[in-house]
């Protein structure tokens, strides 16, 4: 399987693996296959579908243990708590859209430009799919090496990464309590990527404050949608004035 047909394509792709990631590629089928999202699936055979999303389904799965590895030997004094918001604030779809944007990653993906806002976590996922493809040719060592050495401590703020406010949905609900205000999350409508009950689900999230909505989001899983609604909520309510934010020491 060719993806790349121009020698500009080429030249491109073997440059982000090694100026970016710092090695070469063999298998190099595997990672063409990272950079193939679903809106252009290739179909060699009538009901097979070739793109990222088995490859994601592996890197998610990777990058998780590596990023927890990471954690665990970098705070030898910090508590479970901690380590887990850490490992949530890397891998979170947010933190891997833009990581993935800023090592040049988006370049090399393949999909429907002419239904490019429907995908929201293109270069993430793109980038999970990528540590699927490095962990199936490299093993689990040197992906771990990869991750850490090229991509954490080079791209990631890891130290203002953790001063960052993360659980809104909690700040958004403690907010509620303190100033007696009702906040509620309500799923608005299930939506499909591809056909129903074979595609990829989506849900769109409305908070709602004493019973009127406020903002909403769409993402893959209920619990992402009401995290990313109460994010666009809380910061909103802080620019109106509504929330004032505590300094911090």
């Amino acid at each position: 399987m060719l993806l790349f047909h121009r020698h500009k394509d080429n030249e491109q792709f073997y440059s982000f693996f090694k100026n970016i990631l710092g090695f070469t590629p063999r298998r190099v089928e595997i990672y063409q296959t990272a950079f193939i999202h679903r809106s252009k699936s290739l179909e060699p055979l009538p009901g097979l579908r070739i793109n990222n999303e088995r490859l994601e389904y592996l890197g998610d799965a990777v990058l998780s243990t590596v990023v927890a590895e990471y954690l665990y030997k970098k705070y030898p004094s910090k508590g479970e708590g901690f380590l887990t918001v850490m490992r949530s604030k890397i891998v979170s779809r947010a933190n891997l859209n833009k990581l993935a944007h800023k090592i040049g990653l988006a370049q090399l993906i393949q999909y429907n430009k002419e239904s490019q806002g429907l995908f929201k976590s293109i270069e993430g996922d793109a980038f999970e799919a990528l540590v699927g493809a490095i962990y199936l040719e490299k093993g689990y060592n040197f992906t771990r090496r990869v991750i850490v050495d090229r991509i954490i401590r080079i791209h990631m703020d890891i130290d203002a990464l953790s001063e960052q406010d993360w659980n809104y949905k909690s700040m958004l609900l403690d907010w509620g309590q303190k100033e007696h205000h009702k906040i509620a999350f309500e799923v608005d409508q299930v939506s499909y990527q591809g056909k129903k009950n074979a595609g990829r689900r989506e849900y769109e999230v409305m908070v709602k404050i004493d019973g009127k909505p406020a903002e909403k989001a769409v993402e893959y899983s209920i619990k992402a949608a009401e995290q990313l609604a109460a994010e666009k909520s809380y910061k909103k309510m802080v620019e109106q004035g509504i929330i004032i934010k505590e300094a911090k020491n």
